[in-house]
């Protein structure tokens, strides 16, 4: 139901206007002769239109549309200055500071109520038009968040994929990439950064998929040959990967490609060096190893945890960023949480990302 805000010194004018807008069906009003009241009235009722006289004492019509427009969700809903003032400059700064109408005392009816309806129907159309802005917008959100949810299930099924053919476990990848989250986190990076990280970590061996069983599933150390050929695993991540549209899975591709450099250059596939290897592999290469390294194999006992975070700061500047290492040890609180809910099950959840 429309609402109108009257503030007028004069009780006679206020009596008159709110006889006048009982003229108007389903509208209601609300009446001040101080306007100071009527700001107070205005930080917890809104108003559908603004009836404002310009000489008052205290605060005239001016200064009051000056504090009202200060009021964020206020800054559309039309006022109308009424007032004997004829001068220019008035109506310049009425206009200037956000009135959108005038009304000349005295009042004529016939023009008060036309405009008064006029400017009730301007703003019901506002209203609608945000409304539906709003709709909109959720809309978009809803088919973004589906659009999101598709993409981390494909990320994770072509996981799964991949893990069926390597040792590693399904908890294993949903332990590093919640550390990639906790690191991205303290390195300081957006909302969207982290989410993104998260989600395409588990996707950054994916090329391991093309790795022949007696390389990807021999116990012993690999042979030079060997290990030329198990290198390439980060290629062919990046070639199955890096053609998608997705943000997603564009980002999961830079790290399958990368997360596998060395900070001083002695890494592979292209012997990267320092901050010229993408961030998203920095991360992931601090969170793969250390989650690789306290993890028990079949060919290998789980280090501990002290010898483990041992290893990260004795490779610090040579194998890790250091300032990816330092986030990650800002958040070992909680990497300790992650370490104790994620247990091996030999499963992935799409819910645990």
């Amino acid at each position: 139901m429309p609402h109108v805000l009257i503030v007028d010194d004069n009780a006679t004018n206020l009596t008159l206007f709110r006889h006048l807008l009982k003229k108007i069906d389903g509208v209601e009003s609300t009446s001040f002769d101080d306007p100071l009241k009527a700001l107070e009235w205005c930080q917890s009722n809104e108003p559908d239109l603004v009836l404002l006289d310009y000489m008052m004492p205290e605060m005239d019509g001016l200064e009051f549309i000056e504090h009202f427009r200060k009021i964020e969700r206020y800054k559309d809903i039309p006022i109308v200055v009424i007032t004997a003032d004829t001068e220019n400059e008035i109506r310049h700064r009425a206009l200037n500071l956000g009135a959108h109408d005038f009304l000349n005392k005295p009042i004529d009816k016939v023009e008060f109520l036309a405009r008064v309806r006029n400017l009730l129907a301007l703003r019901e159309s506002q209203v609608a038009l945000a409304n539906r802005a709003d709709w909109l917008d959720k809309e978009v959100k809803k088919a973004t968040a589906e659009l999101r949810s598709r993409e981390k299930e494909m990320v994770l099924r072509l996981a799964k994929a991949a893990e069926h053919r390597d040792p590693e476990t399904g908890q294993h990848l949903i332990r590093m990439a919640n550390y990639s989250r906790l690191i991205a986190r303290e390195l300081g990076l957006s909302e969207e950064q982290q989410e993104l990280v998260l989600e395409a970590a588990p996707m950054h061996d994916i090329g391991k998929i093309a790795t022949p069983d007696a390389i990807l599933l021999k116990q012993g150390k690999l042979t030079t040959d060997e290990f030329i050929i198990m290198k390439q695993h980060a290629i062919t991540g990046y070639q199955i990967l890096s053609e998608s549209t997705s943000l997603l899975i564009q980002t999961a591709a830079i790290t399958a490609l990368s997360h596998h450099e060395k900070f001083d250059g002695t890494g592979y596939p292209s012997s990267l060096k320092g901050e010229d290897i993408p961030i998203y592999g920095r991360i992931v290469a601090v969170a793969d190893v250390f989650d690789a390294l306290t993890s028990a194999r079949p060919y290998k006992k789980a280090w501990t945890l002290e010898d483990a975070s041992q290893f990260l700061r004795d490779n610090t500047g040579t194998h890790f960023d250091p300032k990816c290492v330092e986030a990650f040890f800002k958040a070992w609180d909680e990497a300790l949480l992650i370490r104790a809910l994620y247990q091996e099950d030999d499963s992935i959840n799409v819910d645990q990302l």
